[in-house]
């Protein structure tokens, strides 16, 4: 407890392209993004889905909570959560995970070299909250329980292979993972006020069966240095893998996760903050905090899902705020990119590219009515920066 005391006043999706720029290499510490204007211009007036966007991007509704997803007899799961986008010959894939309690799971859509959907299935059944997650470069999706010792499940985006419980990457309140396959480790954030921020690193890179769980030891403040200690009993039990570390840096709600080019992003939606961990030096920093941004004028609040593109984009959902996705570009300007209207009662969740960038994916989690039975899921076409 004295040490959550001390410290508490401290501070994939699949796109894992490139990124450039001064926001992106975090080598020393500078301000925190702040607002400007968006490198694709104002937002528009909202279109038939109720979607506000730049010119030149349009908006279609890929699926409904309870109803068949287009051209097929599935029925889409409730409550849409974290997602990310798989290469599939000349088409591609696009999976989701359900937050509800009972049953929870995963879903994918299949699309074909147009755009046009060919199929809709089931890749995870039978688990509980699940609410972000990440892709591995080797094609599976790793969906993660966010419930007190939940577990992180590895599943085949194609439905083909059983999906299977990881035990050994940690039983803690998972949220989003992130791998980084120069170190060969995955990153995890924790959704719990006082939780952590951990790798995993596997025995054998490629294979998520056995390994080593650490997590991120720094000290105090919103910039310095960072290592990793091992956690002694990744279970959890009987105690909560964020106690077992007493140097443990602690993050307020731990989010969206996203790796590119020898940095990690993470965001904590209890203090509206994204981090940036510089993985060549070890070193730490803030990369936006709305409470430093031009004050009372915040364009990002409710950080939750991340996301990047090959232009070095950064992808922001909302949980709240003005259920937007926000940038933050290269050169530091955090600004709208689109915005839900008449949704308040939701959050944005899943956004993710698809394999060449062109299209972007992302759900409301709970639409119009605010019922995790009226999830909605979206694509937005358009010039996107590459």
């Amino acid at each position: 407890m004295e040490r959550r005391t001390f410290l508490r006043g401290a501070v994939i999706g699949t796109s894992a392209a490139a990124f450039g720029g001064t926001l992106m290499r975090g080598a020393a510490y500078a301000a925190p993004a702040q607002n400007g204007p968006s490198p694709y211009g104002a937002l528009g007036a909202a279109d038939a889905n109720g979607i506000l966007l730049p010119g030149g991007f349009t908006s279609r509704v890929i699926a409904r909570s309870g109803k068949a997803v287009s051209g097929t007899s599935y029925a889409w799961h409730n409550a849409p959560d974290g997602g990310a986008c798989f290469a599939d010959g000349t088409g591609w894939i696009y999976v989701s995970n359900s937050e509800i309690s009972t049953g929870g799971g995963a879903s994918a859509v299949k699309f074909d070299s147009s755009g046009a959907i060919t199929g809709a299935y089931r890749i995870l059944s039978n688990t509980r909250n699940n609410c972000a997650g990440g892709a591995t470069p080797w094609q599976t999706w790793l969906s993660c329980e966010e419930v007190s010792r939940g577990y992180v499940y590895e599943t085949d985006p194609w439905g083909v292979n059983a999906a299977t419980r990881r035990a050994a990457m940690g039983q803690f309140k998972h949220e989003a993972a992130a791998a980084d396959p120069v170190r060969k480790v995955v990153y995890m954030t924790e959704d719990e006020t006082d939780g952590c921020f951990y790798r995993f690193i596997p025995t054998t890179w490629g294979n998520l069966s056995s390994g080593t769980l650490q997590v991120l030891v720094a000290g105090s403040g919103a910039a310095g240095s960072f290592s990793w200690t091992n956690v002694p009993d990744p279970d959890g039990s009987p105690t909560y893998t964020r106690d077992q570390v007493s140097a443990a840096k602690i993050f307020n709600g731990g989010e969206g996760c996203h790796y590119a080019n020898d940095t990690v992003w993470f965001t904590t939606k209890g203090d509206n903050r994204v981090w940036r961990l510089n993985l060549t030096d070890s070193t730490y920093e803030l990369a936006y905090d709305d409470s430093l941004v031009n004050p009372g004028s915040a364009p990002l609040t409710g950080v939750d899902n991340v996301t990047g593109s090959s232009s070095g984009d950064l992808f922001v959902a909302e949980d709240g705020g003005n259920m937007e996705i926000c940038m933050i570009t290269p050169d530091e300007i955090v600004a709208p990119f689109l915005r839900v209207n008449g949704q308040s009662g939701s959050e944005i969740t899943g956004p993710a590219f698809s394999p060449d960038g062109t299209r972007l994916y992302f759900s409301s989690q709970r639409g119009t009515s605010g019922s995790s039975a009226d999830g909605i899921t979206y694509e937005v076409t358009g010039p996107f920066r590459r």
